[in-house]
């Protein structure tokens, strides 16, 4: 036994990492630790090295985002570079982020992740793919002009199905908390995420003259569990319903993100959530989708339980090859025995090429994994098909998946109406359920009131949400992340006064948020405290460099105290960080415009509304620019479709009223002028430009009472240009 106890020991050294003991396990399992981490599980994470960042000459276009990609190694170490072209060919947004992490085993596909300065990590934008002898291409949900650049945050979530257990605080469990990770991190999914703690197993293993079946007993043997808690190791992670927003999922409140052990019902941890049944996606394919198709399937339903994940896959070691064909097809014919005599069968031992097809699935377009719902017929149609990137987002109805149904608690009440509102898949009607449910029992927690706040802001009424999130507070008076949403809540309701307190009483709770920083910033800017806004943006920045939002912001307060050079280098800060932000493309295309910079000021607003081209102000700014330049024809196209996004937009009526008023369009002028009137009716722009159309169509009665009314305002221009009007009139009636 003492040698035993060197070798595990030794095990422990050699191959041990500090967050898991797994790896100890080799000491005693060495032949099934040798097949287990060539699994994809074994190698699902890891530090960057050649075999798995294989980046000699690997470049990458991104013709949606105009991106060019790369992958430098300098110093042994590897990196994830982006850059774009301007006009001349020169590189410009120029962004460079070091390899620290691989996420996937590359069976499939491989993310590379960077951990930032604040130890959160963040997916880089481009991946690797394992189809046609390994590719580039973009990451999923990367496919678009408008992706999430070097910024996509590895939530707890990610790390939770791609790796062993990390240790986080007890603090970074909390609702809201930013996903922090430790400084060492596992590498692989371990031993332990299927046979629970190892450390009593162990112990007793290292005992002289412990009892062998004691020692069994101290570990987890999930073949020893019935069916349900068997296939639940695996559905914790397989049985996505769907990876696009719904939620799929729900972690129950009061249980941390790494706190799922193996023998324990699955809803203890995690509900389950697919769409209505009446929605048309139950067909829906999508990438870690294996237990939910299988569920489906007539051999699993039919099987009464007997049928499980580990009926055809040893989680230890997979077979390849011939050899698996062999194996899947064995377990195919212990239920469907016997000759395969149908002309459709001769011949034919591989079950699964037909009845398991593998599919391209909709989340991740560029892999193709194995369909686990059997069915009779294969699917009609070219199953390998390359595909676009979903952009569809569900509306309707969220239903409980799993378990089947929920006994009637409190709690169980309001995580079905949370369901609705999380990814406002439901919003209108599970804000009301959620309210209703939160009124009936009263629950102390203070996630509940906050899921309903966000809700309520993701509804456009920032105004009611406050009173929620003072409710979230009061249960929770330690939460920074909490006061924070708070004060934005208070701010966007236009309380700009009491917003400060809560933000300053989140930055007292955790002085280094920077999103806490660039809210009390804004704040302040709405009261017209503008050093303490520079003060409180720049504070921003410098906690978080890539925060783009930040810099622009910034730049907008500079430009408001007349540092024009600061605000310029600013917004472009926020463009080299995200170049497809659109709010920051468009400040610099009006600082441009204001400078007299008219070509590139055109690029910018060209760019900005590629990004979001419903976009109203930017297409009325645009629309001013063209109109300076001369270019009437296209400053009224840029004002007809600002309207056309926003048809309560008085501004913009009354601009192409004057634009159209200068061409020689009476007509068509008096008609958006008196749009504008409905919208505003004591516009003095207004008034004097409809009674100057009326005049102008030959309705001068028509005229003078708006021509008076203009007179009659406060603005002394247009006061002014009204009675020189009514004097041409020969109206000498003072208004």
């Amino acid at each position: 036994m003492a040698a035993r106890l060197l070798l595990l020991l030794l095990a422990g050294a050699v191959w041990g990492l500090p967050q898991s003991r797994s790896r100890l396990c080799a000491g005693c399992h060495r032949e099934i630790w040798d097949s287990y981490r060539r699994t994809g599980m074994g190698r699902s994470f890891a530090r960057p090295f050649p075999e798995n960042t294989p980046v000699p000459g690997s470049s990458f276009y991104h013709a949606p985002s105009e991106s060019y990609f790369t992958m430098p190694v300098r110093g042994g170490e590897y990196f994830q570079r982006r850059h774009q072209l301007d006009p001349a060919g020169r590189e410009i947004n120029v962004m460079e982020k070091r390899v620290d992490y691989v996420m996937g085993s590359g069976n499939h596909a491989r993310a590379y992740l960077h951990r930032t300065a604040a130890d959160t990590l963040v997916e880089l934008p481009l991946g690797w793919y394992a189809e046609q002898g390994g590719y580039w291409a973009m990451n999923p949900g990367y496919d678009r002009p408008d992706h999430d650049g070097f910024r996509r945050p590895i939530t707890y979530e990610c790390m939770f199905c791609h790796n062993a257990y990390p240790r986080i605080s007890s603090a970074d469990e909390k609702p809201l908390a930013e996903p922090v990770y430790p400084a060492e991190l596992p590498e692989g999914i371990d031993c332990e995420r299927c046979h629970g703690s190892g450390a009593r197993h162990i112990e007793l293993a290292s005992r002289p003259g412990a009892a062998p079946d004691l020692v069994r007993r101290a570990i987890v043997n999930p073949a020893r569990l019935s069916a349900d808690r068997q296939m639940e190791i695996c559905m914790a992670c397989h049985l996505e319903s769907t990876s696009f927003p719904l939620p799929g999922a729900l972690q129950r409140y009061g249980r941390g993100p790494f706190s799922f052990r193996p023998g324990e019902p699955l809803a203890d941890f995690l509900l389950n959530f697919d769409h209505s049944p009446d929605a048309g996606r139950q067909d829906k394919f999508e990438i870690v989708s294996a237990a939910y198709r299988l569920r489906k399937s007539a051999c699993f339903i039919q099987s009464a339980g007997k049928l499980l994940c580990t009926t055809c896959h040893n989680p230890h070691g997979a077979p390849r090859g011939e050899e698996a064909i062999r194996h899947y097809s064995a377990v195919c014919r212990q239920c469907h025995g016997g000759p395969l005599s149908t002309a459709s069968h001769a011949g034919n031992r591989d079950c699964t090429s037909c009845h398991m097809p593998k599919r391209r699935t909709e989340d991740v377009i560029h892999v193709a994994v194995t369909d686990h719902n059997m069915q009779r017929r294969m699917p009609a149609g070219d199953l390998l098909a390359e595909r676009a990137e979903r952009r569809d987002a569900y509306r309707g109805e969220v239903v409980l998946y799993y378990p089947p149904a929920l006994p009637p608690t409190p709690e169980n009440e309001l995580y079905q109406a949370v369901a609705q509102v999380k990814q406002q898949s439901n919003l209108k009607n599970g804000i009301a359920r959620l309210e209703a449910a939160i009124n009936k029992h009263a629950p102390r927690r203070a996630a509940w009131y906050l899921e309903l706040a966000e809700a309520l802001v993701q509804d456009g009424q920032p105004a009611k949400s406050v009173e929620w999130y003072r409710e979230a507070v009061r249960r929770d008076a330690a939460s920074a992340a909490v006061w924070q949403k708070l004060g934005t809540a208070l701010r966007r309701s236009g309380q700009h006064a009491e917003a400060v307190p809560a933000l300053r009483r989140s930055l007292d709770l955790a002085s280094r948020r920077a999103l806490s920083w660039h809210e009390l910033g804004l704040t302040y800017q709405s009261l017209g405290r503008t050093p303490e806004a520079l003060a409180a943006l720049r504070k921003a920045v410098e906690l978080d460099r890539d925060f783009a939002e930040a810099h622009s912001n910034l730049g907008i307060v500079q430009l408001a105290t007349g540092d024009a050079a600061g605000a310029e280098a600013s917004f472009r800060e926020a463009i080299r960080i995200h170049p497809s932000y659109a709010d920051a493309r468009g400040n610099l295309a009006n600082l441009l415009s204001a400078d007299g910079r008219e070509a590139e000021a055109l690029t910018e607003f060209d760019r900005a509304l590629r990004f979001r081209p419903n976009d109203p102000r930017a297409r009325y700014n645009y629309a001013m620019l063209l109109g300076k330049m001369g270019r009437y024809g296209d400053a009224q196209r840029e004002l007809e479709l600002s309207l056309r996004a926003d048809p309560g937009f008085a501004d913009a009526h009354e601009l192409l009223g004057d634009l159209l008023l200068g061409r020689n369009q009476p007509q068509q002028a008096a008609s958006r002028y008196r749009d504008a009137l409905r919208l505003r009716p004591e516009s003095g722009r207004a008034n004097l430009g409809l009674g100057m159309a009326l005049a102008g169509a030959g309705d001068r009665a028509g005229a003078i009472p708006h021509l008076r009314k203009a007179a009659a305002g406060l603005d002394e221009q247009i006061r002014r240009r009204a009675l020189e009007v009514l004097r041409q009139f020969g109206d000498g009636a003072t208004p």
